[in-house]
C-alpha cells in the first residue's frame, strides 16, 4: 500500500536524542574521552571567566562544537551553528537538548576567542593523551617530527613594502598589481592583511606564498600526535620547533629516538639532540655535502625502522588539510593559527582512537 505524503506537525515531541545515536557510532567513544578530558580541564576554564555577570556559552560545548567542525569539514562557524540547529547528532555530541536554543554565530565566535588566552588547545591535546586508555597506546621512547606549510588567509597582493613605497593597486575591490621586476623579501615587505604571515616557498621551482609553518611530534607506536605548534615560516623554524617539542619527552636516564627527514640533517641540530639524550634518526643528506649522521646511528636496526615509520606523520597533515579545513588558515595572526593547528592535531587523534581502542581491547 502506498504511504500518505501528508505533512502534519506535532504539538509535542518525545524524541530521546540518546536513542537516536546508534550504540556503535564512533562519536560515542570520542565523546566519552572528550568529556573526561573537559572535566579535568574545569579549573583552567574557571580561570578564564569572571564569577559575576551573564552566563556565557559553556566552554565545554564550545570545544565539542569545534571538534565537530573539524570532523565534518564545516567551512565556517556560521555554518557550524546552522548545522547544530537541525542535526540531532550534532546536538547530542555538543550537549544540547532538542528544545535548547542554539547560539548566534557572532556570540559563538566571541566566546571562542576567549579560549585563546589560556592555551586551551595545548591543554586539550595533552588532556586527551593523558586519559588512561589513550596513554596505554603511546610510545615513550620513539618519536618522529616534521613540519608543513599552512597557507595564510592573505593574498600576495597584500605583501607591500614596509616603508609605504611601491605603486598602489588598481581601483576596485580586488585591483590588479604587477610584481614583475620587483625584489620582494620578508625583510623589506609585510602583508597588510596578516602581519605574521611570511612569504615562503617549499623548494626550488615552487611558487612563493604567504604562509605559516605547522610542526607536529608523533609517537611511533600508533602514529598519534603528542605535540604540535605553529610558527612563522622560515628556514630554521622546523629544527627550532623540533627541539622545543622533543624536550618535554627527553629523559636523562633513558635515551629516546627522533625520526626526521633530510632537512634535520645538520651538524647543529644533531649535536643539540645528542646533548639532551635524544638519538637523531634523521635521513642522511649527502647531496654535495657530508651527512651529520654517521655509522654510530645508521648501523642500528632501529634507524631503518624510524625512517620508515616517520612518514606516517604526513597522514596527520593530510587529514588536517583535507578534512579539518587547514588547507588555508581560517584565522589571521600567529596565535589563532597556532590554536587552530594544535586543536586540529587533537581532533586527528580523536578520530583514530575508536579503531585503536577497539584493536587494543
Amino acid at each position: 500500500m502506498r504511504g500518505n505524503d501528508t505533512v502534519a506537525g506535532s504539538l509535542f515531541s518525545y524524541v530521546d536524542i540518546e536513542k537516536r545515536v546508534r550504540a556503535d557510532h564512533p562519536l560515542r567513544v570520542i565523546r566519552e574521552i572528550v568529556n573526561a578530558t573537559l572535566k579535568a580541564m574545569s579549573p583552567e576554564f574557571d580561570a578564564l571567566y569572571s564569577p559575576v555577570g551573564r552566563e556565557s556559552i559553556p566552554p565545554e560545548r564550545l570545544l565539542r562544537a569545534l571538534l565537530l567542525q573539524a570532523f565534518y569539514t564545516i567551512r565556517s562557524e556560521r555554518q557550524l551553528v546552522e548545522r547544530i540547529e537541525f542535526d540531532l547528532l550534532f546536538r547530542w555530541f555538543v550537549g544540547l537538548g532538542v528544545d535548547d536554543p542554539v547560539w548566534d554565530a557572532t556570540t559563538f565566535t566571541k566566546n571562542r576567542d576567549r579560549l585563546l588566552a589560556g592555551e586551551i588547545a595545548v591543554r586539550f591535546l595533552g588532556g586527551v593523551l593523558a586519559q588512561p586508555k589513550v596513554k596505554a597506546l603511546l610510545s615513550s621512547e620513539h618519536f618522529s617530527v616534521d613540519g608543513t606549510l599552512l597557507e595564510a588567509w592573505a593574498s600576495t597582493k597584500s605583501f607591500r613594502p614596509k616603508d609605504g613605497s611601491g605603486p598602489p593597486p588598481d581601483a576596485g575591490r580586488n585591483g590588479e598589481q604587477d610584481f614583475h621586476g620587483q625584489k620582494r623579501s620578508n625583510d623589506t615587505h609585510a602583508s597588510t592583511t596578516d602581519a605574521d604571515a611570511r612569504l615562503y616557498k617549499k623548494g626550488a621551482g615552487k611558487e612563493a606564498k604567504l604562509c605559516f609553518m605547522g610542526h607536529a611530534l608523533m609517537e611511533n607506536r600508533n602514529g598519534l600526535i603528542v605535540g604540535a605548534v605553529a610558527t612563522r615560516a622560515s628556514g630554521h623554524a622546523e629544527r627550532l620547533a623540533a627541539k622545543h617539542l622533543i624536550e618535554a619527552h627527553a629523559d636523562d636516564a633513558r635515551r629516546v629516538t627522533l625520526g626526521g627527514d633530510k632537512g634535520f640533517d645538520t651538524q647543529d641540530f644533531v649535536a643539540e639532540m645528542r646533548e639532551i639524550n635524544v638519538t637523531p634518526h634523521v635521513a642522511q643528506n649527502t647531496s654535495g655535502r657530508r651527512s651529520a649522521i654517521d655509522g654510530r646511528t645508521t648501523h642500528h636496526p632501529g634507524y631503518a625502522v624510524s625512517l620508515r615509520i616517520r612518514k606516517r606523520i604526513e597522514e596527520a597533515f593530510g587529514w588536517a588539510k583535507t578534512v579539518a579545513g587547514l588547507r588555508k588558515a581560517r584565522h589571521r595572526g600567529l596565535p589563532k593559527v597556532d590554536w587552530q593547528f594544535t586543536f586540529a592535531m587533537a581532533a586527528y587523534n580523536l578520530v583514530r582512537l575508536p579503531k585503536l581502542l577497539g584493536v587494543a581491547a
